[in-house]
């Protein structure tokens, strides 16, 4: 199956949805004590969620974004005022995590610090930093032991907050909690559970990515080769070479009743699966790794998204499982490979520009859009009605999707590459994509 048709939308065209992606943004927002800006999951909730996964932290990137693209100090000024719901938001949450908790507002908070010269958020990741440190047990923080929920995701955001101590500090319990397979290692991402899950969000992929980057950031060659071990046994999974790359999603199959058997996503499939070998590319220089990241386009471009092709298949905008993910990667692919037909195997790999022509124009047709401004809706096959209502953070809703689209509006207009801010678990690109248009 090769990838659909594209039908092109013009640039400026996609810069106007991601404006009013942001204008129903910030319309979501409440107004909190003191005088800050916090978000729900969605509108309807009555409960403010602080996480980067889909709350208020996730939301900031998206603001940070805007503002370095518009160069308009307002998107900073909502900025700010998230800063202040976070930083009163640290010590009410009982959660130490990256994607769900005090690691990844930690990260946000340092982030407004240097960009923004927030001092009281960088006072308040301080702070933050140091509650994770005093609740580790030795071992973990919690139940899950994985990127998204455990020591991965708080060492590698650790590390990118500037304590690289706790970095290490969450990432040596991997070295002694490793099980050995017949090609390398994985790990339980939880507690009592029989499967092995494979891919990035919780899965031994995962792991390998932060074990890389903190290895190779601190110099610990025994994490990188902890983390080599990790990939060896992903690849060995492998169900669609040599061409492509397609690992299932655990091994035996986790919840069979709920979960499909294989994902394209960044989540759970080879986009998310490309991103680990791009960063293991960057840390060890050996070409496997980009060979592999090949075999992960070659696998998602030939998959038929981003069309439904069946229910359950592909019923998701967002950047975690979604189509703005795989928009990332293509992004990413965009700026590393430079102008349009340069790619050395052109033949026989999709051109990037060429898919995200037809991602783009799915995300803009698939935009609601009125009076109040543009936003997503998923789709869960099994409810109904199936149409969720849309969501404002980064995983499955509005800052997410928005931030990709005006990175491609840049790409498209020969612009940097570089995101406002560096998501934790996507490798800065290599280098600028020449102009296209």
């Amino acid at each position: 199956m090769t990838a659909p048709e594209a039908t092109v939308v013009a640039v400026d065209e996609v810069e106007e949805l991601a404006v009013d992606g942001l204008r129903w943004l910030i319309e979501a927002a409440r107004e909190t004590p003191g005088g800050g800006l916090a978000w729900s999951r969605k509108p309807s909730d009555d409960e403010l969620d602080p996480s980067l996964y889909s709350g208020t932290a996730g939301n900031v990137p998206a603001l940070l974004e805007a503002w370095r693209h518009f160069g308009d100090d307002s998107y900073a000024d909502v900025a700010l005022r998230a800063a202040r719901a976070l930083a009163d938001s640290v010590d009410g949450i009982d959660d130490d995590s990256l994607y769900f908790g005090r690691t990844g507002m930690a990260l946000v908070l340092r982030t407004l610090h240097e960009e923004l010269g927030d001092s009281a958020a960088g006072a308040a990741a301080d702070r933050a930093l140091e509650l994770v440190r005093s609740r580790f047990d030795g071992t973990r923080w919690g139940e899950l032991f994985e990127l998204m929920g455990g020591n991965a995701g708080i060492g590698l955001g650790a590390l990118l907050a500037g304590d690289s101590e706790l970095a290490v500090l969450a990432m040596e319990p991997y070295l002694r909690t490793a099980e050995q397979t017949p090609a390398g290692v994985h790990w339980a991402h939880r507690t009592g559970i029989d499967s092995r899950l494979h891919h990035i969000s919780h899965g031994t992929l995962g792991i390998v990515l932060a074990l890389a980057r903190v290895g190779g950031a601190t110099g610990r060659t025994d994490l990188v080769e902890l983390a080599l071990a990790g990939a060896a046994d992903v690849v060995a999974h492998d169900e669609a070479g040599p061409e492509g790359f397609l690992v299932p999603h655990s091994t035996p199959r986790y919840r069979p009743d709920v979960i499909a058997p294989v994902n394209y996503g960044w989540c759970h499939g080879p986009a998310g699966d490309a991103q680990v070998f791009r960063l293991l590319g960057d840390v060890t220089t050996d070409p496997v790794w980009s060979a592999l990241a090949d075999r992960c386009w070659h696998t998602v471009t030939h998959s038929g998204l981003p069309q439904r092709l069946r229910p359950g298949f592909w019923d998701n905008n967002g950047r975690c499982c979604g189509t703005a993910g795989v928009l990332a990667l293509a992004c990413d692919r965009i700026a590393e490979q430079g102008e349009q037909g340069e790619h050395k195997e052109q033949g026989e790999q999709q051109d990037p520009y060429d898919f995200a022509d037809v991602l783009v124009p799915d995300l803009v047709a698939r935009a609601i859009r009125d009076s109040d401004g543009a936003r997503w809706s998923n789709v869960e096959h099994r409810a109904t009605p199936s149409d969720l209502e849309p969501f404002t953070g980064w995983a499955m809703g509005n800052a997410g999707i928005v931030r990709e689209l005006l990175r491609f509006v840049r790409l498209s207009r020969g612009g940097d590459p570089r995101y406002a801010f560096a998501w934790p678990d996507q490798p800065p690109a290599q280098a600028q994509a020449a102009t296209r248009r």
